[in-house]
Order: structure tokens, then C-alpha cells, then sequence
């Protein structure tokens, strides 16, 4: 009898630690359910296995790394898988390449095709590009990044040329001659092919190699977490998933405050230790980084002006694929494919401004038009908004003629210093609380902020704020839109494993498929930086952002012809 007793006893202390342990696990289920798991967030381990915070419920939840499990209509499939074919790159032989073996800029050089024949404005000019590695031999596979253009000094001209990769060592540059004169030919490496790969490997398996950092508020207590579009380990994360776009964002949860609790976005940091020995011999500044290829004979061709030319019909291809898009000239940027019109004075810009509201979104390099217009146009005074340096939004106002000028920077992941979680705002959603009207002018650019990610995330991004542009103009047809592309920048070991150029290209070329064919005007901030003279910068200078501000006023307000 007393052994049933004492096992009966023994039965009811282990139902007592069972419904404790149960009060506790629901308890902490609530804590978080509070502000995580209502909003379907989750976490996953280092080797990619899903958690849910609620394991009891047996609930199918997204992963927050959202743009591997995206849920695409077959035409938004397969227009990504077209994409992602359309950029990609070609490949080195299977196997480890050692540093000898890579392309070697100084040894490789170009020859231009029948240098002696009579060139007219108009003709083509061929160059043949011959790669060899750092042993002298001739490369026999493609797949470095080269940059090309055309200038003359002395003229202030230049253009860039069209380069296509014959996939055996050889590169073939295809230039439009578009002035008279002396004509000059520049090629450089920007990366060897077997950089690339490096970059390309960075690309997918270290979307972290940036990170941010959110802080977290209230009262006198704060913390600080580290955010990111997906984050690696098995901790808990706060879900900032965007409710209208579906743009993946995730921090990780403080240890003491609520999710709700955040305050501000920020940068975080650069990862360092990214490559290995014989990698990092792949990105020297003076060794393979954006070095000059040298001809091994004649470097230049005259150019004959082209007799009864109308230079209107020549410099207006009604392609507006056409490239180049347009060349230097006399420092002033002539587009082929639509007219425009030097803003010299400020009250030119002011009679095309007149009445209208600008809204500038995207990155710093957009936020220089901002800039440029605050400061040449005298009656345009800028509001204070209170809003952080280089950040904004910001805001200037001309009363006198009824100007707005409005920047605002574009949803994370954004490299600013401190952004406000109130001011973080996405593109997409910003154009759906615009009414339009002829009176409306927007521009956009969203590029350098996404190199570190998979392409997905960035093709992402374009969709929402394409279908957005799209129901803007259906309700709004007079709306003004003007895409401002990505432009080149100077480049060193570490910048390249961040911001290159070659992922700058490569999302370029995407946001020029995925715009075309709607009602969007652009400027092309690329070639205007590639085919100047100048140092590329991240931010040109003055008088390549001049050249934009012409080409984008010669939108809003055309030319009569």
C-alpha cells in the first residue's frame, strides 16, 4: 500500500515540474509572440535548417531570409530566371588558377583594327584586345572586366566603346566616331576573370561582408543589434519585413526591449578577413585593379568631318538602346537620343522648374542633384527639416516660383550613418502616396546599396517599385519619371569587394531590362562618368553632375525642335 502511496506521490510531483515547465514555455512564447511571431518572424542555424519560434504549433513560417523563398508568379519567374541569364558571366577552366596564370594587364595589350584606313565622323573603329598572363603566355579564356573610351584631350570629348568577350583570351571594342579630330583609344582591366569569381562568390555566400545595426529605446535603456536583409546563427530576430512590399529586413531582438522599441537604422561596418592569401593577389591597386592595357602599336586615328552631315539626324537615333548613348564634347554631354539643353543660367532652370514639385529618390549619388540645384539656384532656399547631415529627407522651396524640391533616401539596406526608423521609407510605397500631374516630376536611383546581395534582393526591389511607377502612370499619365543609372567609381582592394564596378554593371544592366518598355526616361549616369576625362569617383564631380542636372532639366522641359 505504501508503495502506491510514495509512486502516486512520486506521479504528482512529476505532473507539478511538467506543468511548470509547460507555464514557463508559454510564458516565454508570449514574450516573444508579442512582437515576433505574430509577424511570422523565425531564425535559422549557421547550416540553413529553419526554427520557428513556436515549435508546439507545428506553423509553416517563412524564412526571413526571404529572397531565396520568394513567391514569384510564373511571369515574374521567369522573367528572373532571364535576367540572371542575361548577366551571366563566363567562367575560368574548372580547377585552382594560380596567380601566374591570371591576366596581367601589363603584358596584355590592344591593336586597332586597320589603324592606317580613312575614318569619317560615323564610321566604326574596331579594336582587338589580347590578354596574356603574368608568365607572358596568351590567355585562352575570357571573362575579364575591361572598361574602353574614346577621347580627345584637347577637345573635351569622349565616349565609351562596346566590348564583347570572344570567351579565348580575346576581346573585341567597338567604337562610334562621333567628332572630328584626333581620336584617342583607352583601355583598362578593371578585374581579371579570376577575380570575378572571387566576387561573384562573396556575392552568394557573404551577403553579411556589410552589416547594420539598429538601436532599440525606451526610457532611459537602449541597446543596439546588428540587421541585415538575413542574418546567420540561431538567435531570436525582430521582423521588420516591409507590411505593403513584402522587402525582407530583420535585426536581431534585444535581449530587454520589445521590437517595437526601435528607433534608428545605421551602417554597421565592413567585414575584413573576406579572401584567402592567394585570393587577395587578385585585387592590387598597381598590379590588376583598374590598370591601363597599352597598344602595341598606333593608339589614336584622325577623323574626317562627314561631308553635308546634319549632325541633328546623326545625333538623334530614335533607338533608344543606341550606344553609345551620347559623348562629350567641349565638356558638354550631347545624348543621341534626345535633345539637350545646357542650363547655364539659374533662371533657365527656374522657367522649367516653375510650378513644379520634384521628388528626388534613392542614394547620396541622386542626393547630389539636391545639392546642385539648392546651390545654383539662388531663390531655392532649403527648409531645415532637422534631419541628420548627408541623410535627410531634405527639402527646398522657392515661393517665389512655386518650386518644391524634395530628397528623401530609399528603404534598407542603406550604408547611411543614422536614419530615423520613422524617416525609413520605401520607393514604392513613397510613389503610392503621390497624386501625379503634369506638375509632378520624379527621378530615382537605387544601385551602389545592394552590391553586396544577390541579385534576387535587388530584383526584388525593382519589381515593387516598377509596379508601382506603373499604377502612377495609369492614374497619373503626365507624370514625369526619369531613372538615373549607376556610374563608375575609383576602386581599390577593398572597396572592389564591396562596391566594384563589376556588380555596379551587372545591376545596371538589370535595371535597364527590367524598366524598358514603360514610360520612364533615363539619364545615363554611367557612360557621362566613363567616357569624362576626370578620376571616376562614387560622387562626380561638379561638372559631370552639371552634365546630369541638362540632361535631366531637358526631360521636364524639352527642347522645341
Amino acid at each position: 500500500m505504501w508503495r502506491d502511496s510514495f509512486r502516486l506521490q512520486i506521479f504528482c510531483l512529476l505532473m507539478a515540474v511538467l506543468a511548470i515547465v509547460v507555464l514557463v514555455h508559454n510564458f516565454f512564447q508570449l514574450e516573444h509572440l508579442d512582437d515576433d511571431a505574430l509577424s511570422g518572424s523565425n531564425w535559422i542555424t549557421e547550416d540553413n535548417v529553419q526554427h520557428s519560434l513556436s515549435q508546439t504549433t507545428k506553423t509553416t513560417r517563412k524564412p526571413y531570409c526571404g529572397y531565396k523563398q520568394q513567391t514569384l508568379s510564373k511571369r515574374e519567374q521567369a522573367e528572373q530566371e532571364s535576367l540572371l541569364a542575361a548577366i551571366r558571366w563566363p567562367k575560368p577552366p574548372e580547377g585552382k588558377i594560380a596567380f601566374v596564370q591570371s591576366t596581367d594587364p601589363s603584358r596584355s595589350d590592344f591593336v586597332i583594327v586597320k589603324p592606317s584606313e580613312f575614318f569619317k565622323v560615323g564610321d566604326q573603329l574596331e579594336v582587338l584586345v589580347r590578354m596574356k598572363d603574368f608568365q607572358g603566355k596568351p590567355k585562352q579564356y575570357g571573362g575579364d572586366y575591361l572598361q574602353a573610351r574614346i577621347h580627345s584631350p584637347l577637345l573635351k570629348a569622349g565616349a565609351t566603346g562596346r566590348i564583347v568577350d570572344c570567351h579565348n583570351g580575346l576581346y573585341k571594342v567597338f567604337f562610334t566616331l562621333l567628332w572630328p579630330g584626333e581620336v584617342e583609344v583607352s583601355v583598362s582591366l578593371v578585374h581579371p576573370s579570376e577575380a570575378i569569381q572571387v566576387l561573384l562568390r562573396l556575392r552568394e555566400e557573404r551577403p553579411d561582408r556589410v552589416y547594420f545595426k539598429s538601436s532599440f529605446k525606451s526610457g532611459r535603456y537602449s541597446e543596439t543589434t546588428e540587421c541585415n536583409v538575413c542574418l546567420p546563427g540561431d538567435l531570436p530576430v525582430c521582423n521588420f519585413t516591409d507590411l505593403y512590399t513584402g522587402e525582407p529586413w530583420f535585426c536581431y531582438k534585444p535581449r530587454k526591449l520589445s521590437c517595437a522599441s526601435r528607433i534608428s537604422h545605421a551602417k554597421g561596418g565592413y567585414q575584413k578577413g573576406l579572401l584567402t592569401q592567394e585570393e587577395s593577389l587578385f585585387f592590387q591597386s598597381d598590379v590588376n585593379i583598374k590598370r591601363p592595357i597599352l597598344s602595341s602599336g598606333p593608339d589614336s586615328v584622325t577623323v574626317k568631318p562627314k561631308a553635308f552631315t546634319d549632325s541633328s539626324s546623326m545625333d538623334r537615333a530614335e533607338d533608344p538602346t543606341v550606344s553609345p548613348s551620347g559623348y562629350y564634347y567641349e565638356d558638354q554631354w550631347r545624348s543621341r537620343t534626345h535633345w539637350i539643353h545646357h542650363f547655364n543660367d539659374s533662371d533657365d532652370i527656374i522657367k522649367c522648374l516653375q510650378g513644379k514639385v520634384i521628388h528626388l529618390f534613392g542614394d547620396s549619388t541622386i542626393r547630389q542633384w539636391f545639392e546642385y540645384l539648392t546651390a545654383f539656384v539662388p531663390d531655392l532656399v532649403e527648409f531645415n527639416l532637422g534631419s541628420p547631415k548627408n541623410v535627410g529627407p531634405f527639402m527646398s522651396v522657392d515661393l517665389k516660383h512655386n518650386i518644391l524640391l524634395k530628397f528623401r533616401c530609399h528603404g534598407p539596406p542603406i550604408r547611411f550613418s543614422t536614419v530615423f526608423s520613422s524617416e525609413l521609407r520605401y520607393i514604392a510605397n513613397e510613389l503610392n502616396g503621390i497624386v501625379g500631374g503634369r506638375n509632378t516630376v520624379i527621378a530615382i536611383t537605387i544601385w551602389s546599396h545592394f552590391s553586396t546581395f544577390p541579385v534576387e534582393v535587388y530584383i526584388r526591389r525593382l519589381r515593387n517599385i516598377r509596379r508601382s511607377i506603373i499604377q502612377l502612370l495609369d492614374r497619373s499619365p503626365k507624370t514625369l519619371i526619369i531613372i538615373r543609372t549607376a556610374n563608375v567609381q575609383e576602386l581599390g582592394p577593398e572597396v572592389s569587394l564591396f562596391n566594384s564596378d563589376w556588380y555596379s554593371f551587372q545591376l545596371d544592366s538589370v535595371m535597364r531590362k527590367m524598366f524598358s518598355g514603360i514610360a520612364v526616361h533615363f539619364v545615363d549616369a554611367w557612360e557621362m562618368s566613363l567616357a569624362h576625362y576626370l578620376p571616376h569617383n562614387l560622387h562626380p564631380k561638379e561638372v559631370i553632375v552639371k552634365n546630369q542636372i541638362d540632361a535631366f532639366l531637358s526631360y521636364v522641359c524639352p527642347l522645341q525642335t
